[in-house]
């Protein structure tokens, strides 16, 4: 329990439900290692959390933690922003420009919503995954990459697989190691910690003097199903 506890505090992690435990018992037993992780949950359900909590308490925790939102990312470029690009090797590309996997060596890179991947960036992924090489844009050459990837998504990736979405290796290769992230109806007990420190946030960052919530009101709150999750809540 006492490492449980160290993982908690490191990133600040809110609640005391088995479904939390369970979730911090995965991140304290994998962090150590360099094994990829897929990261899985609703939207909202604090997934970024989760990968933090992986890269703070392993061998890499003093080496940069590179988040990546694969989703807000036009397809037209992602390949250049995950992987880099040479000077000259399309429109715009005024100067040589180093991707996110070159940032992230030594280090950790967190490819949020990867489900939003493009098929083909999902083959490159793959291949930085097995052998830590890619080929930044214009180049012929490989560059080598010593960094840890966590992935996340709010989809069903075996049911994206199945409809062709998502590339059948690439998913074996990331579920190795699954962190659930459990929705916030499914663990309603620790609402009343969420509610104490977001009440506390807001209050002190507005001068406000915080009284707190009535039991009523937090049972009333238990009966929502909160489809948004703590992001919600919040």
């Amino acid at each position: 329990m006492n490492n449980i506890d160290k993982i908690r505090r490191s990133i600040g992690i809110i609640g005391e439900s088995d479904k939390i435990i369970e979730m911090l018992s995965l991140i304290s037993q994998v962090a150590q290692t360099d094994i990829s992780v897929l990261i899985t949950g609703e939207s909202g359900s604090g997934k970024e959390i989760a990968a933090q909590a992986v890269h703070k308490n392993s061998k890499r925790k003093f080496e940069s933690l590179v988040i990546v939102n694969c989703a807000a990312i036009p397809s037209g470029i992602i390949e250049s922003e995950l992987f880099g690009h040479k000077k000259g090797s399309f429109t715009g590309a005024i100067e040589n420009k180093k991707g996110y996997f070159e940032e992230a060596d030594k280090g950790t890179i967190f490819l949020d919503e990867i489900g939003d991947l493009p098929l083909e960036i999902q083959a490159k992924l793959l291949r930085v995954i097995e052998s830590g090489e890619f080929i930044r844009v214009g180049e012929s050459k490989s560059c080598k990459t010593n960094v840890r990837i966590i992935a996340a998504t709010n989809r069903v990736l075996n049911e994206e697989v199945t409809k062709n979405n998502f590339r059948q290796d690439l998913y074996f290769r990331l579920k190795t190691i699954n962190i659930k992230v459990p929705p916030l109806r499914d663990h309603l007990s620790d609402i009343h910690l969420f509610i104490e420190r977001f009440g506390l946030e807001f209050t002190n960052k507005n001068d406000i003097h915080f009284k707190g919530f009535a039991s009523e009101a937090i049972n009333l709150l238990k009966t929502y199903n909160w489809p948004g999750n703590i992001r919600e809540l919040k």
